[in-house]
């Protein structure tokens, strides 16, 4: 069963739509939602809708960190983030709102996996990993959850990663290829980062997703192109900050 891992969606229907079919064509059976489904897009009533459906023909989905300030904006912005966060609650029904308060911070992907949008290492903290030192800090904690685990898939970062730990106990980082399957044996322990779907910042505008393969032990990194441009323009027609619409132009 080939599962694909979508985080960081940012209310861009666009991307999210041109993942979901990308990773169906990709034969795709099972989708996990790592968090951020809100937040900086134009599309939040929409993109929820969607990932409801997909929770309801059993995907998993976690809380990321702008689908809990969404919830419970702050009364005086004091920054993007905060403004971003104001703009969005009003912009969600009593249902989607439901739904975002009752996703966990953690999940279990079958026996030997956790989804988390952070880290393991306290998720409700919105550590980012972007070193070995974090990613060993996050992996230390998954095996405290349970030493059965042996993958950790994560977002927030925005770009696309994958630590492992060597038959020495030394940690490496590995950058992925779009398309190209990386053989991950659970004989190892493996942090794979899926990337943004909906706000790349790589310099690439194109949405990112992760397939995960189990019964092969392989993951595939996907980049997919989608209409960027009309995703920006959603959002300058929104009045949202226009950095966020600058930010989908650029993918950074």
């Amino acid at each position: 069963m080939k599962i694909a891992l979508l985080s960081d969606i940012h209310a861009n229907l666009p991307a999210f739509d041109a993942c979901l079919e990308h990773a169906r064509a990709h034969s795709a059976q099972q989708f996990a939602l790592l968090g951020d489904l809100v937040g900086y897009g134009a599309d939040p009533g929409p993109v929820l809708d969607r990932a409801m459906q997909l929770a309801a023909a059993g995907a998993l989905c976690v809380r990321g960190n702008h689908d809990a300030a969404a919830l419970a904006p702050p009364a005086v912005a004091q920054n993007l983030g905060d403004q971003s966060a104001q703009w969005t609650h009003p912009h969600l029904d009593e249902r989607q709102r439901g739904f975002l308060a009752g996703l966990p911070l953690t999940e279990r992907l079958g026996p030997d996996a956790l989804l988390v949008h952070a880290s393991a290492d306290g998720p409700e903290r919105w550590h980012y990993i972007t070193d070995s030192n974090a990613a060993e800090r996050c992996m230390t904690a998954a095996t405290r959850i349970d030493p059965a685990i042996r993958y950790v898939f994560c977002g927030h970062v925005h770009e696309q990663a994958l630590y492992f730990l060597t038959p020495t106990a030394k940690l490496m980082r590995f950058s992925p290829q779009p398309g190209v399957p990386v053989p991950v044996p659970p004989h190892r322990q493996w942090l794979a980062i899926a990337g943004s779907c909906g706000q790349p910042r790589d310099g690439d505008t194109r949405a990112m997703y992760a397939l995960f393969d189990p019964d092969a032990a392989t993951i595939t990194f996907q980049r997919v192109a989608y209409n960027h441009a009309a995703a920006a323009a959603a959002v300058r027609a929104s009045g949202l900050p226009t950095f966020f619409a600058d930010r989908l132009e650029r993918g950074r």
